[in-house]
């Protein structure tokens, strides 16, 4: 069985690989985590959090998808649509505000 943190590694392609791997990993933790809000999830129940969950890699996958096909970032992707909606919002408002 071959160790993580083994010192006595004899390929540097191996090294190298093994590092592409891992930080594709902690990027996708810090997309998941700044994207998807899947750490707001304030249920006690084990089912709802696992809804949350996965409703939360379901918007990551889109967005990723999305990134790719238009050639940007999935930050960009994001910061585009929000901004989309906000204009979109302001100019015909969903909710209609009174002052009393």
């Amino acid at each position: 069985m071959k160790k993580n943190n083994d010192l006595n590694q004899s390929s540097i392609d191996e090294v190298i690989s093994e590092c592409k791997l891992r930080w594709k990993i902690e990027e996708f933790h810090r997309e998941i985590k700044q994207l998807t809000g899947i750490e707001s999830c304030q249920c006690r129940r084990a089912s709802i959090q696992k809804n949350h969950i996965a409703c939360a890699l379901l918007v990551w996958v889109f967005l990723t998808r999305m990134a790719k096909k238009v050639s940007q970032t999935v930050y960009q992707l994001k910061a585009s649509l929000l901004a989309d909606y906000l204009s979109q919002e302001l100019k015909h408002p969903s909710l209609k505000l009174s002052f009393i």
